[in-house]
């Protein structure tokens, strides 16, 4: 196994904590409020680390163009659909339908990206995806009593999906030629003044954040862990392994949050629990051990 796919491998571990704490915030913070404190907090981070070659590197203007798109993408309509949709959702539904992710970089990288994926990869990607359902499924146990109370705020965990999905598949070219954290401090920047006149207008209707000790630690946990070290972590999974093999390991997030619901919530570990992790674990084993095919 090459140092990527473990670095992907526990990156993703660590990015499924991200909807239970997000959903801890978001009682004391509105939603974009969040999402650009956790920018800024990003920002700063990634700024400090990546200011010596952002002055150095010389960008040319359809790059810069291609990092806004990213950023606005990625990290304005990605934080905004997500947020939103788990302050009217829960966040295990959140956990479960980031799967929309990894499906549409799988699906659209050989169209955008020219990227293929061998047999034994597809086979992989197939059953990983197919064990996400599987604990999706032990999720939804009754279709009309888990998924319909919640619609809205699922309809926008989707689309905040499909952002998260964009911002790989936006971001896979210009990583060939700039180097990591560039690309990632520079997308953040632009994120995060793209949500400036959105949380001016949540705050002019009086949506207020309250700055409790549990809220500024969740914004500076998903600040500096899962948008700063998270972001710059996965573009640099992406420029070595491409964006239909990251997306691969994407489908960890729905087991890992269901496990950590048995470990913190004290959850019936279930038979689909179980089968779904075992598919899973076999799928990313396949795509591990698969050769790339470009």
């Amino acid at each position: 196994m090459s140092a990527a796919h473990v670095v992907l491998l526990v990156a993703n571990v660590v990015f499924a904590t991200s909807y239970t704490v997000t959903r801890i915030a978001l009682v004391d913070i509105p939603p974009i409020t969040l999402g650009l404190a956790r920018s800024l907090v990003g920002a700063v981070a990634l700024g400090l680390w990546a200011a010596p070659a952002m002055t150095r590197r010389r960008i040319a203007p359809a790059d810069h163009v291609r990092m806004a798109l990213m950023g606005l993408v990625g990290f304005a309509a990605a934080f905004g659909f997500s947020h939103w949709g788990l302050a009217r959702s829960t966040a295990s539904n959140a956990a479960l339908l980031i799967t929309v992710e990894p499906t549409s970089i799988i699906l659209l990288s050989p169209v955008l990206l020219g990227e293929r994926l061998s047999r034994r990869e597809a086979l992989g990607a197939a059953l990983a995806l197919v064990g996400a359902v599987v604990v999706v499924i032990n999720g939804v146990p009754g279709f009309t009593q888990a998924i319909a109370p919640h619609w809205r705020g699922d309809l926008l965990l989707v689309l905040g999906g499909l952002a998260y999905g964009g911002y790989s598949l936006l971001g896979r070219d210009v990583l060939v030629r700039h180097p990591v954290l560039v690309v990632t401090a520079y997308s953040i920047l632009w994120g995060s003044a793209a949500m400036v006149p959105l949380a001016a207008l949540e705050w002019s209707h009086g949506e207020r954040a309250v700055w409790t000790a549990s809220a500024i630690g969740a914004t500076l946990y998903l600040g500096l862990v899962i948008t700063a070290l998270g972001y710059a972590t996965w573009n640099w999974c992406l420029e070595r392994l491409g964006a239909s093999r990251v997306a691969i390991f994407v489908n960890l997030q729905p087991l890992v949050g269901a496990l950590l619901g048995v470990w913190w919530l004290s959850e019936p570990l279930t038979g689909f629990t179980v089968a779904g992790g075992l598919l899973i674990l076999t799928g990313l084993h396949l795509t591990v051990k698969a050769r790339p095919k470009e």
